[in-house]
């Protein structure tokens, strides 16, 4: 007898994904906020074996046991984005990382099997904050404190891709390293200091599990060659970056920039540049301009495709001016 979906889902493949066979989902959708939730409950974990626990947050939602039940939200919200855009209108910061958990934000408080207990939980003594829990849920398997992090870091020319100290962030400001162990170190444990379990007690929680889910893309030199961090989910999302004086002078392909809010999922965009337009745009770029994210694109079916994406950087990346 063969197994049941419910069995095909629990040990690794459940903490990892328990949606590997849609991972081309986000490509079918049409409204640009729809895609990115899509790619944020689908996209794989960056690493396989992170130094602290990960787990999916829908590993034991309904929609985990049954996908389709997933598709047909999205596509159902695909066509009718509004309640989707008025929650993301509350945002009152553009900045990735939290437009990232409020996408996960919205899609825990419909998820069947899901209880979202808090976002964004804060941990006081007195006046000072210790910190905030993202996420605290309960499903059938518990109470979960997640921490979410959306990552895109840059691997080293020189230095061995092993380490993951030696991957950069875009505006050199953090590395995989420092954020893996303040995850391990800072992020997860706070769930379980005296004062958090205080906080925990006035929601009714008294036992929880501290988890961690990481998403993003690793960026590998171009041209050369880096080694994958160690740990890194072989299944893990992945472009190019290069500097500026490497840049193909004579690409006939179409490449245009991407705002910052736009980097999740890949782009579809009814319109692209001239290559006309985009050799002005390049032109015009300040020598030292902060990392800027471009995509190849390709048309099909009536609009434009992303194909590749990569990390143009000043040529003096990493040692960006002060």
């Amino acid at each position: 007898m063969g197994e049941t979906p419910r069995q095909r889902q629990t040990g690794y493949a459940r903490w990892m994904t328990p949606f590997t066979d849609l991972h081309a989902l986000p490509r079918q959708l049409r409204h640009p906020a729809v895609r990115d939730l899509a790619w944020a409950l689908l996209s794989p974990a960056l690493l396989e074996t992170p130094p602290c626990p990960q787990r999916h947050p829908l590993a034991a939602s309904d929609w985990a046991d049954d996908p389709r039940q997933l598709v047909h939200w999205l596509h159902a919200l695909d066509h009718d984005p509004q309640p989707l855009v008025d929650s993301l209108a509350k945002l009152t910061s553009r900045r990735l990382g939290l437009y990232y958990e409020a996408l996960w934000q919205f899609a825990l408080r419909q998820a069947p099997g899901i209880e979202l207990l808090a976002a964004n939980l804060p941990v006081r003594v007195g006046g000072h904050t210790l910190g905030e829990l993202d996420l605290l849920l309960r499903d059938r398997d518990g109470v979960h404190h997640l921490e979410l992090a959306i990552k895109l870091y840059l691997g080293p020319t020189q230095d061995d891709g092993l380490e993951p100290l030696h991957w950069l962030g875009p505006g050199c400001h953090d590395r995989l390293g420092q954020k893996l162990a303040h995850l391990a170190g800072h992020q997860l444990p706070l769930s379980a200091r005296p004062e958090c379990r205080e906080v925990l007690a006035r929601l009714g929680v008294a036992e929880v599990e501290a988890q961690v889910w990481l998403s993003g893309y690793l960026f590998y030199p171009w041209p050369g060659q880096a080694e994958a961090p160690l740990g890194v989910n072989p299944r893990h999302l992945r472009g190019r970056w290069l500097h500026r004086r490497d840049w193909p002078l004579d690409t006939q392909e179409r490449w245009q920039p991407l705002p910052r809010q736009a980097w999740l999922a890949p782009a579809r965009l009814e319109t692209c540049w001239s290559r006309q337009a985009f050799d002005t745009w390049l032109h015009e770029l300040d020598a030292h301009a902060p990392a800027q994210l471009l995509v190849r694109l390709e048309h099909e079916d009536g609009a434009w495709h992303e194909a590749q994406r990569l990390f143009l950087v000043s040529d003096s990346w990493p040692h960006l001016p002060g």
